[in-house]
């Protein structure tokens, strides 16, 4: 039988970070939702199509095929069969799937798929809505969280090692209106499960974030 684990918050948290950490620990398949979202952005930026038009997002979005594999360790997300891991953490594409994942179409279709995944699996997924609609039978659902400004100086570190030049206060603000983008959309906002434990990690190294999720996980095993 699967064990499922959810993980939500908001952008630059370490969710990604985290759910990879506990997935390898705990030798379950780590299924990265945002790169899902991200890889239909992507179609949309890359056919010149208009995110901003519904009649658009609804003729096309029935013409995107996602898998995430993993190959020796590594997660690869294919396109349409089309290995695109390289280009989807591009901050365009990433405010892209911030945009695409506003529509109930998007969401429904790529939501059949993710449950899908966990049906035959033990997961551990990440995201804005995983533990309120993805997953709302999950057996551990984690809502982590950190201040904007600790979020936004860690997502300008990131940036400047793959050299991308961004000022750090154009970096805090596009994180606040991602924020208020995800948490105050129609379809599926961001928000904390009535039934999830929140951990704030602003003054957490990642291992201390990943063990206390790993306490919470052998305590419920243990029931």
């Amino acid at each position: 039988m699967s064990f499922k684990i959810a993980i939500d918050g908001p952008s630059s948290s370490g969710k990604s970070t985290l759910a990879k950490r506990v997935a390898k620990e705990l030798d379950f398949v780590y299924i990265d939702t945002g790169a899902m979202y991200r890889a239909m952005g992507y179609y949309f930026l890359n056919n010149n199509l208009d995110l901003n038009d519904i009649d658009v997002v609804n003729d096309n979005v029935n013409d995107v095929s996602i898998e995430i594999n993993y190959i020796d360790g590594v997660q690869h997300v294919l396109l349409n069969g089309e290995d695109i891991s390289s280009v989807i953490r591009k901050e365009e594409v990433g405010n892209a799937g911030s945009v695409i994942s506003t529509y109930q179409v998007v969401r429904e279709k790529l939501v059949e798929m993710q449950q899908e995944m966990a049906k035959v699996q033990s997961v551990v997924m990440d995201g804005r809505d995983i533990g309120t609609v993805v997953l709302p039978d999950a057996d551990v659902k984690i809502y982590l969280n950190a201040d904007c400004h600790e979020r936004a100086i860690r997502r300008h570190k990131e940036l400047l090692e793959k050299g991308i030049t961004k000022t750090l206060e154009d970096v805090e603000k596009d994180l606040a209106e991602r924020d208020y983008r995800d948490m105050n959309r129609k379809n599926s906002p961001l928000k904390k499960a009535d039934d999830a434990i929140e951990i704030d990690s602003t003054s957490l190294e990642i291992e201390e974030v990943v063990e206390k999720v790993l306490n919470i996980v052998r305590e419920k095993q243990g029931e």
